[in-house]
């Protein structure tokens, strides 16, 4: 009887004891979503040298992007003036429909004079600075045509950029309906979507790809043609209301159905993060979200250099070698390797040693000759903790991964040392057959 209820008692407390470590891990899941108590359907935020995540909360829910949809046609921009397929002094004369879609009530935008030639760079300003729509139109025209041929070009770009969760219907991030009648693709009312990972993940190859995005997203106003000054959206940008240390870009946007939402990016010592908040419930409250989620990057997290140049892992530090005139050569890292983490958890992270296994044998021995400073694997770090490492697109990942080089050459044994093994290694098999014979006669 004793013994029964000795072993009920066992029983309940194991079953606490699971219940309790279970509990442990969903609360520390949840907190890592809601830790920040974001008011707003989704957000992430990546550190926008490797897009490492460092927070995210529903960041793979596809949702209303309104402007924040113009950074596609920002980069697709860019990529053609760098590739001298358009310049910056272009002439682009302005069509009846693109006058009419500027003059439009209750969209942002400057107003384009029917007839009359600007600059490309004078309408990418609009875009980038005022967001302005019709200005969007008429870069998406002299770009590729027509709008309709444009936004096929801006799917494929996502596609090519690796995004996932999208959908581009005009280029501006209006509602179809907005368009004057004149919607290029999709529904009468359907509007451009993506997920903020798919935002988060343009906005790192719009910054990586062209730092000079820059120069246009961080200007508080622009002074347009028509004697006008239009102020930026961007309302965190030095001396706008919102204004926060470092925040030099990048996209806001708004629409009925999109909510409000804002692309942001910020520099402090060094550190670069992108922020990104979608469907909050007002202009002032996408900047107050924003703000608690760079306060969240600059206050927790720093970068760190995590494995030394020439590291060497204990235990792996030499590979054993065949047909040299050394048995083993010693190898190490190329390179540091740095990371953004989390103050003060450099000591959870440790070395992880990855071979090429085309260059070892089936023995997982390197064949001499070796030459110092070739390659046989990569370095990375992984958490002791088993946590996940998450990064946006596998060129960050790589960032996180170094060379691992032989630290010394090995040359190959001429062909009398190889014999003279190979008849070593053939009498030392025979005589070790032939002991393990005689003992098995006692």
């Amino acid at each position: 009887m004793r013994k029964q209820k000795q072993l009920s008692m066992f029983f309940v407390a194991f079953i606490l004891t699971i219940t309790t470590v279970f509990s442990g891990f969903s609360t520390e899941a949840e907190a890592a979503e809601g830790q920040l108590g974001i008011d707003a359907e989704a957000a992430m935020l990546i550190d926008a040298d490797t897009g490492r995540v460092l927070y995210e909360k529903n960041s793979d829910v596809v949702l209303g992007v309104a402007s924040m949809a113009k950074m596609m046609t920002e980069y697709m921009v860019l990529e053609a003036v760098k590739e001298g397929k358009l310049k910056w002094d272009q002439k682009v004369k302005i069509n009846e429909y693109v006058h009419k879609l500027s003059a439009a009530p209750g969209l942002s935008n400057v107003g384009l004079t029917q007839g009359e030639d600007y600059t490309v760079k004078e309408l990418y300003e609009a875009m980038a600075i005022h967001s302005g729509n019709a200005a969007t139109v008429a870069l998406a025209e002299v770009l590729s045509g027509t709008e309709k041929n444009h936004v096929e070009k801006m799917n494929k770009k996502a596609a090519e950029l690796g995004l996932k969760d999208y959908k581009f219907v005009n280029s501006s991030g209006l509602n179809n309906s907005d368009l004057l009648g004149q919607h290029p693709a999709g529904n009468p009312d359907e509007e451009n979507v993506m997920s903020a990972r798919s935002l988060a993940k343009l906005a790192f190859h719009l910054l990586n790809d062209y730092p000079e995005v820059l120069d246009t997203a961080s200007m508080p106003s622009l002074k347009f043609r028509d004697g006008r000054e239009y102020k930026n959206f961007n309302w965190m940008l030095p001396g706008l209301i919102y204004q926060y240390e470092g925040v030099d870009g990048l996209k806001t946007g708004s629409t009925d159905f999109a909510g409000y939402g804002f692309t942001a990016t910020a520099m402090r010592n060094d550190q670069r993060v992108i922020s990104v908040v979608m469907k909050a419930d007002s202009k002032d409250s996408r900047f107050s979200e924003t703000r608690k989620i760079l306060d969240f990057a600059f206050s927790n997290f720093t970068e760190e250099e995590l494995v030394k140049k020439n590291h060497q892992i204990k235990g792996k530090k030499t590979l054993p070698v065949t047909k040299g005139k050394e048995d083993s050569v010693k190898i190490q890292s190329k390179d540091a390797i740095t990371m953004t983490i989390r103050n003060g958890e450099k000591d959870q992270y440790e070395p992880v040693l990855v071979l090429d296994k085309k260059k070892l044998n089936k023995n997982g021995e390197l064949t001499a000759p070796i030459k110092k400073g070739e390659q046989v694997g990569y370095m990375t770090v992984k958490s002791k903790k088993d946590e996940n490492i998450s990064f946006l697109t596998e060129e960050g990942q790589k960032q996180v991964q170094v060379p691992v080089v032989a630290a010394e050459s090995v040359e190959k044994a001429n062909w009398f040392v190889l014999m003279m093994r190979g008849i070593g290694g053939f009498f030392g098999d025979l005589f070790g057959g032939v002991a393990d014979t005689v003992k098995g006669w006692f």
